[in-house]
């Protein structure tokens, strides 16, 4: 299940009823200090019930107040929902079936707060709920109340199993088509009821994991989670075991409630007045509470440490999670980041965006971040880009992306072109310093071999690195790129063997503006280097595949960073390496792929 909006009414500065998107993958607040960037997810961390986070008073909108406005709300919707689950016994039911979707076909839970001390006052699903008083309560209906309603209704003998209470509410539903719905505010206490409980357990089971890492200063001190990242592994653990963990409580509960029933049995013996008075229950489920905490050779724990080393171990806890296969994994985690350049070396804070952008493409993951560094605000994807401004009003408001809304935020942040573009008559755009490397290379290797007629420079074609097609550094560039007229196009590896879905994405995007989109035959650049070459420099023999992670394997059998292998390797190609690398099979002819390439880049200034 994946977070698709949230919406805050009344909440600090936004007063009226805000919906703000969330992206698939990464979403990013931009915008100036104080216009409501970590407001947003602070109220995200309020909703899912965050360690440390709590609601007050003072979070309750003044003006809303002043106007006898007596409680505020965050709300969030969901999609990606599965279309069949389990709500009460073993029978499969959806969400849609039991009326819990709202009027667009998602799943909206809002937590109301009670605006004189901030506490939760209300949890409710709003959705589009059968108006019939009867069908309206059947969620809150124990099974013996169904079993009389479906007889009254006459469709008894339409219950396939007359134990299972999911099966007597579609009976009942099916008896009165059609349904008439209006919204409604489905109270998880009482529209679906203290014996139904179960019901609403399963659902919030579904929800994602959420995990909020605030800038390090004064306010956010107490914040566990921004001093211990890890101890988000934590709660990734107990989610992705919550089926088993369900079912030793279901045991635990069954037994002691054998147990208590026994007791009540043999005191009905003695005393039958006083053990008709008892009703055997749990008050409350189990609480599973696990501390984890990183230790240091002087015994000095995460979280008194220094703010940098704290981020340091941020950071590094992101790039883990970004090579983490989660494939298989169900429930969706949240990362929200606050500002992740604090405390941290420019070339920390690049290595994070990338670690983040990298995790955020993989399944069941979605980044949140904040950021005032044009550096890191340019390698947001465009789609992504929430833009906070203010009304006239002084009410914040958040901006979806477009032309206009982009050039604001690009303007607003400073976000500038890559430099080297003064002196380009075409333009190459590539998605980092490797690549650059990589081109202008084979380009002046294979001219002074007399393969190709000119290198790049010689004629004015410059490889710009944007960071990844599809960003907004990338959109300023392009912009900039088309204001002067320049012909430009686009290089990428195609990710053939890891993850090509993104790489046919932005081959449609580039090819609907009408420029030219290039890619490698290969996985990636890497794959393009020559085990013999590497063998004679090295002494060490590795192997690799046309399809295979040449970058990671490289880089762990030679001990050279996966990022640094270009760098280090390729300029020690030599022409005759490079065209037999990069030979392809085209229908019994055998073709040079970077020869070719560089000949196409060479005709963008013919």
């Amino acid at each position: 299940m994946r977070l698709k909006s949230i919406k805050l009414s009344h909440f600090r500065g936004y007063r009226t009823t805000t919906p703000i998107p969330i992206d698939d993958a990464m979403t990013g607040f931009v915008g100036r200090n104080d216009y409501g960037k970590s407001t947003i997810l602070e109220a995200l961390a309020i909703f899912f019930e965050s360690e440390g986070a709590k609601a007050d008073k003072s979070d309750m909108n003044c003006f809303s107040l002043a106007e006898g406005i007596d409680q505020f709300e965050i709300a969030c919707e969901f999609d990606g929902f599965p279309e069949a689950l389990v709500l009460d016994e073993n029978a499969e039911t959806s969400l849609a079936q039991e009326y819990l979707l709202n009027a667009d076909g998602v799943l909206e839970i809002v937590k109301a707060f009670k605006a004189s001390t901030g506490k939760l006052e209300r949890t409710a699903i709003r959705c589009q709920h059968p108006a019939d008083g009867e069908l309206s309560k059947l969620l809150s209906l124990k099974i013996a109340e169904l079993k009389k309603l479906g007889d009254q209704r006459g469709v008894s003998e339409h219950v396939a199993d007359k134990r299972v209470a999911s099966l007597w509410r579609q009976s009942i539903r099916a008896g009165a088509e059609p349904i008439a719905c209006q919204e409604t505010l489905l109270d998880v206490g009482k529209g679906i009821s203290t014996d139904n409980k179960s019901i609403w357990d399963k659902i919030e089971d579904l929800l994602p994991t959420f995990a909020l890492f605030k800038a390090d200063r004064e306010s956010s001190d107490g914040d566990a989670e921004a001093k211990n990242p890890l101890q988000q592994a934590v709660k990734e653990a107990q989610a992705a075991l919550q089926d088993q963990i369900s079912a030793l409580e279901q045991q635990i509960e069954a037994s002691v409630m054998d147990v208590a029933t026994r007791t009540l049995d043999k005191l009905r013996e003695m005393a039958p007045e006083l053990a008709n008075e008892l009703t055997p229950r749990f008050k409350e489920k189990p609480k599973w509470s696990f501390n984890f905490t990183l230790d240091g050779e002087n015994g000095i724990p995460i979280n008194k440490r220094g703010s940098g080393v704290r981020r340091l171990i941020l950071l590094n806890f992101f790039r883990a999670e970004a090579e983490r296969a989660v494939i298989g994994t169900q429930r969706n985690v949240i990362y929200a980041i606050e500002e992740p350049e604090t405390s941290q070396h420019p070339n920390y804070q690049m290595m994070l965006m990338k670690a983040l952008l990298e995790l955020s493409v993989q399944p069941n993951r979605q980044i949140i971040v904040t950021t005032h560094v044009p550096a890191l605000a340019g390698l947001m994807p465009i789609h992504g880009i929430r833009f906070v401004s203010k009304d006239e009003n002084g009410t914040p408001f958040v901006k979806m992306p477009n032309d206009e809304v982009l050039k604001e935020a690009a303007e607003s942040l400073g976000v500038l072109p890559e430099t080297g573009m003064e002196r380009a008559k075409g333009v190459v755009l590539v998605e980092g310093k490797s690549d650059v490397t990589f081109l202008r290379h084979a380009a002046n290797t294979l001219q002074a071999g007399g393969y190709i007629a000119s290198t790049l420079e010689e004629v004015g074609i410059v490889p710009i690195l944007i960071g990844g097609c599809g960003s907004v550094k990338h959109w300023v560039t392009l912009n900039l790129a088309d204001d002067l007229g320049l012909p430009w196009c686009v290089f990428l590896d195609s990710d053939i063997g890891g993850r090509p879905e993104q790489n046919l994405k932005r081959k449609e995007e580039v090819e609907g503006k009408g420029r030219a989109f290039y890619s490698t035959r290969k996985r990636e650049i890497e794959n393009y280097l020559c085990p013999d070459m590497l063998y004679a420099q090295t002494g060490i023999r590795v192997d690799f595949t046309d399809l295979s992670d040449a970058k990671k394997i490289i880089g762990q059998a030679l001990s050279v960073k996966a990022d640094d292998v270009i760098d280090r390797f390729w300029p020690l190609m030599n022409a005759e390496q490079i065209l037999q690398r990069s030979m392809y099979d085209d229908g019994g002819q055998q073709r040079p792929e970077l020869k070719e390439l560089l000949e196409k880049l060479l005709a963008l200034v013919a």
